[in-house]
């Protein structure tokens, strides 16, 4: 008997372990699903590059050259988010001096705006009274502006900032490196310092400090990199899903910051989740996207990375990456058609759009 490479022990140890008792069966059944689909999918033709990832209904095709930037504009390390508007033109921030990129769906770039703020690092869409705005979290701006939340109209005009509160008792000024931020229903505002000691601080929709909660190490209740967030509203009350990334692991906490529990374990280092009705796709920083069902268990695995040394990889190059697979999966959207955009951390940016196929 030949033996397993070590990617197939890795994914074997991932499905395993992945998720709660509550997602073994669901295991069982995607590994069904991927047979079904693998032999349901056609080789692509020959001269014709087209990369298929996922399994069963959840089967992609890499969009080749989507996104793709006019000569002497640069993605940077696309180390950021990926939201939309209401008319379905896509927002991609980058790390550079672009700001924020907008598409169309095809894939055509219609405009920029936040160049003052070169690396915003999560992006969040939300309507207000018939306005549109994007709650961001910024690493960077220009000139001296480092590290605080902006809420934005659509065009880029900044209404709001937040900066770090007296009362979070910092004394240094890298202790205030936020990483996400999400309105909640009441108009609240939650930023999580996840790059900083992992608390998730709530504010009043006028920037007023509320409270504080969570914060650095791994038992329940806290986080090691509360590194992205989203409003969960899938159950009965809404929550915060939480991307503790270093405890490769997603939690669920109250709207008053109330620990409820794990949803998720053993991830590979999850960055940002959107949804799609009852479903969540998570971005993986080690190279892979899941999707969740309603019960947080997997039901697809997205552009999984059998080469190890390129998990993570701030040096590893586009062009050394094969369509369809990731190397560290940042941002991450589903749009209204269950196409997914992930962006790529790396040192020039990658952009990946795939194509929901009907099978």
């Amino acid at each position: 008997m030949n033996k397993p490479s070590d990617h197939e022990v890795a994914q074997t140890f991932d499905r395993r372990k992945f998720f709660t008792a509550t997602g073994a069966t669901a295991l069982v059944t995607l590994a069904g699903e991927r047979n079904k689909a693998e032999a349901s999918v056609p080789a692509c033709e020959a001269g014709k590059e087209e990369a298929r990832t996922g399994n069963g209904s959840w089967t992609y095709r890499a969009v080749s050259g989507w996104g793709r930037l006019p000569e002497g504009i640069s993605f940077g390390g696309t180390h950021g988010g990926i939201a939309t508007d209401n008319a379905g033109l896509l927002y991609v921030s980058t790390q550079s001096s672009t700001g924020v990129l907008v598409y169309d769906q095809q894939g055509t770039l219609i405009r920029t705006i936040a160049q003052e703020y070169p690396e915003i690092h999560s992006m969040v869409h939300a309507e207000e009274n018939g306005v549109q705005y994007f709650y961001c979290t910024v690493q960077k701006g220009t000139p001296a502006e480092h590290w605080l939340f902006v809420k934005m109209k659509t065009d880029g005009t900044v209404i709001q900032k937040i900066t770090a509160p007296p009362e979070a008792g910092f004394t240094a000024l890298n202790e205030w490196r936020l990483t996400a931020a999400v309105p909640a229903p009441d108009g609240s505002i939650y930023i999580a310092n996840g790059y900083g000691d992992s608390r998730i601080f709530r504010f009043s929709k006028n920037g007023e400090y509320l409270a504080a909660f969570a914060g650095k190490g791994s038992a329940d209740g806290l986080c090691n990199c509360s590194h992205g967030m989203v409003l969960d509203k899938r159950y009965d009350q809404p929550l915060l899903l939480v991307c503790d990334r270093e405890n490769r692991r997603l939690s669920h906490f109250d709207l008053d910051g109330k620990f409820v529990k794990h949803v998720a374990f053993h991830m590979r280092r999850p960055c940002q989740v959107s949804f799609h009705g009852d479903y969540a796709v998570v971005s993986e920083l080690e190279g892979r996207t899941t999707i969740l069902d309603r019960d947080n268990a997997p039901v697809a695995f997205l552009g999984d990375n059998p080469d190890r040394s390129q998990w993570a990889s701030y040096k590893t190059t586009p062009s050394e990456i094969k369509p369809g697979i990731f190397s560290a999966a940042h941002g991450c959207f589903i749009d209204r058609d269950a196409n997914i955009f992930v962006s790529d951390w790396n040192q020039s940016g990658r952009i990946t759009k795939l194509e929901r196929l009907n099978i």
